[in-house]
């Protein structure tokens, strides 16, 4: 496929992106993601999708409807490759179909542009990184990647090669999380000192010991290629029956769902959500390193598995003219009826409840020198104003924020083709991936490229860390150097031990 030199769309200037979205972040600053080489308006893109069960069943289809030429698709679930490959055939499309995303990239590079990987956590740097090295662009579900240090390869990756990207966070492409972003840069509720996010997470099991014995691996699932980069374990299919009440994930230990809870796979509650509520906040107050991070409170822990319940504190550094600031994080599901799940004080969130009449299961709510703005979900759509000795207000309607001008793109419509037998598409999904398609085509940059999510991520993997350190030790971080200067042991947690021949 012939490449063209790069041309900025009219509607966003590379000089007007950097005003609109430079960002302080300890000694360095957000970098404009410049596109090497586009693929233009008029050519077919050609896509490798890395996973497509659960959260890659949506996402290869999304780019399959912005118009991808699926060239391969890779699961280590045989059961799923067969699923995704009938319904691309409602595309005229046979992609080559693959259970190693190693071997795909190795034997196909030159045949597909991109890749979107949609695997578990613990996959998500390695195939990432091996197709980026090679030049392709990436879509990579949240929480992007699994350490710390695989968040600063891909970064540097997609500036090194000039590739264009996109974290799996699709509330990035709400109009109503762009809106919030511009009111509180302008200022509407002064300057930002308190962050406080909470989650009805997990709805999986976690929290407890690995479980004895071992179970035959069912025909479908290369057992030995979903550990990937992993220690070798014995296979387990089911818990036993109500071993977990309150939980939505089926009994399964691991696959296909329950993985998320493991420290060896997934990031637990934290790292599945917050890239989604944490979002809007990073963006609008300009988090960028914190210096400090602790895990204050959590029910029991285990070497294996994260907390239940927790809350994790990060402090945050002077920046751009703000001042220090705290997050607190809190997790835990209201449906378990083991424990109390922890969350803000009661007069913390007194004007939400007021206005609620409840405290919902998941929400962001950023607390400034004037008055607070509360968003109730995961994605951020909406927003609510509360100025000092007043009750929330939509923030769309709000007097406070009518004279803030509107300086961030939003996102455009998809047309989606009307196929016969699929979903119809064209929700916040499908526009956040089309935005990456766009960024492909024409070198506008997306909203949640990896320069920007590459942070954002590793801003909440390092409360992983300290979940995996343990309760009450305070972290000091010295985010340009990825290292803790007084919990040194923390080391252990911020770069994984690959087994040979998964290397990042």
């Amino acid at each position: 496929m012939q490449k063209k030199k790069l041309k900025m769309s009219s509607a966003l200037s590379r000089r007007n992106f950097i005003k609109r979205t430079t960002l302080a972040t300890g000694a360095a600053a957000i970098y404009f993601p410049y596109v090497g080489n586009v693929l233009g308006a008029n050519d077919r893109i050609n896509v490798a999708c890395i996973g497509v069960g659960g959260k890659g069943d949506q996402d290869s289809l999304d780019a399959a409807l912005c118009g991808a030429n699926i060239v391969a698709i890779c699961d280590v679930d045989s059961n799923a490759l067969e699923r995704k490959a009938r319904q691309l055939e409602h595309f005229s499309q046979k992609p080559k179909q693959f259970s190693d995303y190693r071997e795909m990239i190795d034997k196909i590079n030159s045949e597909f542009d991109a890749v979107t990987v949609s695997t578990p956590d613990h996959h998500h740097g390695v195939a990432a990184i091996r197709a980026m090295k090679l030049g392709k662009h990436a879509f990579c579900q949240k929480p992007l990647v699994q350490t710390v240090n695989e968040a600063r390869i891909v970064r540097a990756l997609a500036r090194e090669k000039k590739l264009a990207t996109q974290m799996g966070n699709q509330g990035s492409a709400e109009p109503g999380l762009r809106r919030a972003v511009e009111v509180i840069q302008a200022g509407v509720i002064g300057a930002p000192r308190e962050l406080h996010v909470w989650s009805n997470r997990p709805i999986w099991p976690q929290g407890m010991p690995r479980p004895e014995g071992e179970d035959p691996v069912p025909g479908n699932l290369n057992w030995d290629l979903w550990l990937g980069p992993t220690q070798p374990r014995p296979f387990k299919d089911k818990y036993p029956p109500s071993t977990f009440v309150g939980y939505q994930a089926g009994g399964h230990v691991y696959h296909p769902f329950s993985w998320r809870g493991w420290s060896d796979f997934g990031t637990g509650a934290l790292g599945d959500m917050a890239c989604h509520t944490v979002n809007m906040p990073f963006r609008a107050c300009k988090l960028g390193y914190p210096n400090v991070v602790e895990l204050e409170l959590a029910s029991r822990t285990f070497a294996e598995s994260y907390p239940k319940t927790s809350r994790i504190r990060f402090e945050f550094p002077e920046r751009e003219g703000l001042p220090p600031m705290k997050f607190w994080w809190y997790d835990g599901n209201p449906s378990d009826t083991s424990l109390a799940p922890l969350r803000p004080s009661a007069d913390t969130v007194r004007e939400i409840v007021n206005m609620q009449d409840r405290l919902p299961g998941s929400g962001a709510l950023i607390i400034g020198e004037k008055g607070k703005i509360f968003s109730p979900s995961d994605y951020g759509e909406k927003f609510y104003i509360a100025m000092n000795g007043q009750e929330f207000t939509p923030g769309d309607t709000h007097e406070a924020a009518k004279a803030v001008p509107e300086t961030i793109p939003r996102v455009q419509p998809v047309t989606i083709p009307d196929i016969q037998g699929l979903p119809r598409g064209g929700g916040i999904t499908t526009r956040h991936m089309n935005e990456w398609f766009i960024m492909m085509r024409t070198g506008t940059p997306s909203y949640s490229n990896f320069e920007i999510a590459g942070y954002l991520a590793e801003v909440i993997l390092l409360g992983c860390v300290a979940l995996r350190c343990g309760e009450g030790r305070r972290m000091e971080w010295d985010g340009p150097n990825m290292t803790s200067p007084n919990l040194p042991e923390s080391a252990a947690f911020v770069k994984r031990n690959n087994r040979a021949g998964w290397e990042a």
